[in-house]
């Protein structure tokens, strides 16, 4: 190729742009060499995402059990049940007796 007709290829003359070799140069320390970095986001930061998408995951399906139990105790009948099993609560003139089994082994 002559040097007139590099001259008149459009891709030489883009390339030649000042603007266009900055936005190139600018592109490459963003994509490869900044401590932000794509490279250092998908390392580095994408696990962490996934653990953190996982953990609301678990927590949301927590919520919604414990939205469960809670409709469940606003029976009062449900509510005295719970009390009585989990916290060994009794009600005035009322003797408690907790039978505890010793397992052999």
């Amino acid at each position: 190729m002559s040097l007139k007709k590099l001259k008149e290829n459009k891709f030489i003359k883009i390339i030649s742009n000042p603007f266009i070799i900055i936005l190139l140069v600018f592109l490459v320390w963003i994509l490869f060499i900044d401590e932000n970095s794509y490279l250092f986001h998908h390392k580095a930061l994408n696990p962490e995402i996934e653990k953190l998408e996982d953990d609301k995951k678990y927590y949301q399906t927590e919520i919604k059990n414990d939205r469960k139990k809670i409709k469940q105790l606003e029976d009062p009948d449900s509510l005295d049940r719970f009390a009585r099993e989990k916290y060994k609560m009794k009600k005035e003139n009322e003797d408690i007796y907790i039978i505890e089994f010793d397992t052999i082994q």
